[in-house]
């Protein structure tokens, strides 16, 4: 699956992984290959993104709010703002 990560500032992140962990507004989620399409709201917290399948390999960033789309297996983060995290 293609991620893009996008602030008002910069990319973050675009490229191929297998998927990513998000916080919603409702609770956290995942979003793996051939997920249905949606669009959701993000709430305060950390993203996970999981670049292997083994999860040996992941980047994970504090976010302050957002949306996420997910369309074609291509999955859209618009984020207010995010830095790196443990």
């Amino acid at each position: 699956m293609h991620l893009e990560i996008l602030t008002p500032e910069k990319a973050i992140y675009s490229g191929e992984v297998y998927g990513v962990q998000l916080p919603g507004v409702e609770g956290s989620f995942e979003i793996l290959e051939n997920h249905a399409a949606m669009v959701a709201a993000l709430g305060e917290g950390k993203m996970k993104i999981i670049i292997d399948k083994a999860q040996t390999k992941t980047e994970h960033f504090q976010i302050s709010g957002g949306f996420v789309e997910v369309l074609n297996n291509k999955t859209s983060v618009l984020l207010e703002g995010a830095t790196a995290a443990e």
